[in-house]
């Protein structure tokens, strides 16, 4: 099933950075409603950014992230679109803004709001992330913080299935949750999962790198031949197989980069080096985040571990 609700383009372009990143630059986008499988439905969000997961039927809704604020109506059709059921419950992933801007507006809805505990520590200062060099955005209004939390883990029960929900190494930030939809078998993963670009390691939030493949590692080993997997960011569902696809990626520029720093390599020679020639085609085409904003990150990490 695919349904759309047009909503404007410039919603995507306020993270993405740049209108060349959008498919239709300066026209109308789309929030696409995806089946993922039994009654777990994928909301694509604009340019595939911040995509969201949603839990229909008849003990009512639980979605998962909520994009930016100004599409919070557009998300509530889509659901309304899917099931007459209301939403209830709502899981934040992470911090950043373009996966708890619709928090306020839901939560003045009534739907409670769960999260890790560093999300809503996160969330009690202004928040940056990491895309050109560091943008700041204000700090969320109270109205807009999660009402619970949780420090490893929490697992819901409802519309016959059993939604688990935990704590991911730290990866994208030290606040990932992944979500596990053990009947559906469906597992949504936050930023640490996105299929159209390189994985963004949020320092500043305590993300890291080498987190990262432990995180997607084990998100791999949860995923069976039928898991449906909804990425953070890009487009459609995939599998295992996707997965998979940007492990190996993530495991090439880990390599390439550990063999340099072995060698005696300064940052500059690691980044002169060309190590993701290979790699940039298909991976390194969002403007915002880019090999040249990896490569150092990997760097720091691996050579302190040397």
């Amino acid at each position: 099933m695919v349904s759309r609700i047009v909503i404007l383009a410039c919603v995507a372009g306020l993270l993405l950075g740049s209108s060349s990143a959008v498919a239709q630059e300066g026209g109308d986008t789309q929030l696409e409603v995806i089946h993922a499988s039994g009654s777990v439905y994928m909301l694509q969000a604009p340019g595939g950014l911040g995509n969201m997961g949603v839990l229909v039927g008849p003990e009512g809704a639980l979605l998962i992230d909520d994009h930016l604020g100004p599409i919070t109506d557009y998300i509530m059709d889509a659901v309304a679109e899917i099931s007459p059921s209301e939403i209830r419950f709502l899981i934040n992933t992470h911090v950043h803004p373009d996966h708890i801007g619709g928090n306020e507006q839901l939560g003045e809805e009534g739907v409670t709001i769960f999260a890790h505990d560093n999300v809503r520590l996160r969330m009690l200062a202004p928040i940056r992330i990491p895309r050109r060099g560091g943008t700041m955005f204000p700090q969320p209004p109270e109205g807009a913080l999660p009402v619970v939390t949780y420090s490893d883990g929490i697992t819901f029960y409802l519309n016959d299935e059993e939604v688990r929900v935990f704590l991911s190494p730290a990866a994208h930030t030290d606040g990932d949750s992944f979500i596990h939809f053990v009947e559906a078998d469906v597992l949504h993963l936050g930023d640490v999962f996105r299929t159209n670009m390189y994985p963004i390691i949020d320092r500043h939030n305590g993300g890291s790198f080498l987190g990262m493949i432990d995180a997607l590692e084990i998100a791999i080993g949860i995923a069976g031949p039928e898991t449906v997997v909804i990425p953070g960011h890009g487009f459609g569902t995939t599998d295992r197989g996707g997965m998979l696809e940007v492990l190996a990626m993530m495991l090439d520029v880990r390599e390439s980069v550990q063999r340099l720093v072995e060698r005696g390599a300064s940052l500059q020679e690691v980044m002169d080096a060309g190590v993701t020639e290979d790699l940039d085609e298909r991976w390194g085409r969002v403007e915002s985040w880019t090999a040249a904003d990896l490569l150092p990150i990997v760097f720091e990490e691996l050579s302190q571990q040397n």
